[in-house]
């Protein structure tokens, strides 16, 4: 029988819970100071020297909506590669790799008509907990047209 299951990383931002491919996940980092980076969109904090490598970073609070808060013991800087491309995201807090049965992952395309949350991929449900996968590969290609 072949398995549904997938991993993902389980983060926090303010009180809602996301989640997104482990396999596209490099490291996760404390919060390391940003050099900000002139004429950038607002969620676009800048970038951070990592071992020698130069890695934007997205605040998703900012990209979200929601308000920006000081970075605590808790904040981390996911950093993400795609197709080669690495980059960082600030998250709240990172709670789990959690494996999430495909079947039970739900598209949120029929809600999210607009364009502006496209990444958003889906919904799943486990017990009480809603968690919100994102779509890292759109994340990624609206930062770099940015």
């Amino acid at each position: 029988m072949v398995s549904d299951k997938k991993q993902y990383i389980i983060f926090r931002i303010d009180k809602d819970e996301y989640g997104a491919d482990i396999g596209n996940v490099t490291v996760i980092e404390r919060f390391i100071n940003i050099t900000r980076v002139p004429e950038t969109p607002q969620y676009l904090k800048g970038v951070i020297n990592l071992r020698g490598d130069i890695i934007p970073v997205m605040d998703l609070r900012v990209r979200f909506g929601i308000q920006e808060k000081e970075p605590d013991e808790d904040t981390r800087i996911v950093i993400f590669d795609i197709n080669k491309i690495s980059f960082g995201v600030i998250v709240d807090s990172v709670a789990e790799v959690m494996q999430l049965e495909e079947s039970k992952v739900e598209s949120v395309a029929e809600i999210m008509a607009d364009s502006n949350h496209d990444y958003l991929s889906s919904v799943t449900k486990i017990d009480s907990r809603i968690i919100t996968i994102i779509n890292v590969e759109k994340l990624i290609s609206d930062m770099m047209v940015s």
